[in-house]
């Protein structure tokens, strides 16, 4: 097998990277929301302040996307908040993410832009209505 060959793995990667990425998403939004892993604040944050939308969304669409339903719509939304989160956090300080710490928020930006174009993949709920919804037909 050569190097440029497709591995029997290719197929299930983009499962792995959905569900790896939405679990590390998910746990950027426990921070924010219950301290948990710890987001350096004691303070409690509101829910209807930027913080706590962020953390909302994080948390919801973290699971959604490890659940893989409703992955491309929620990757739409998803992608937008890092947009977000990226030029009014970040940018400010620096254009550049490697310098203003905004290298997550770019980079979570473009995976949700990947999913919202790729789909949750085979390990998902949204593949499992799809193959229902074959059979059915």
């Amino acid at each position: 097998m050569s190097i440029f060959e497709e591995t029997p793995w290719a197929p299930h990667m983009l499962g792995i990277l959905r569900i790896v990425a939405g679990l590390m998403f998910f746990t950027f939004g426990t921070g924010k929301l219950f301290g948990f892993p710890s987001s350096g604040t004691e303070e409690p944050i509101e829910l209807m302040s930027l913080v706590g939308i962020a953390g909302l969304l994080e948390v919801f669409g973290g699971l959604a996307i490890v659940l893989g339903v409703f992955t491309r719509p929620v990757a739409f939304i998803l992608a937008g908040e890092m947009a977000v989160a990226y030029f009014y956090a970040h940018a400010p300080q620096s254009l550049f993410p490697s310098v203003n710490g905004g290298t997550p928020a770019v980079l979570y930006c473009f995976l949700f832009l990947y999913l919202m174009v790729a789909g949750a993949g085979e390990w998902s709920i949204d593949s499992m209505l799809a193959r229902r919804k074959r059979s059915s037909v």
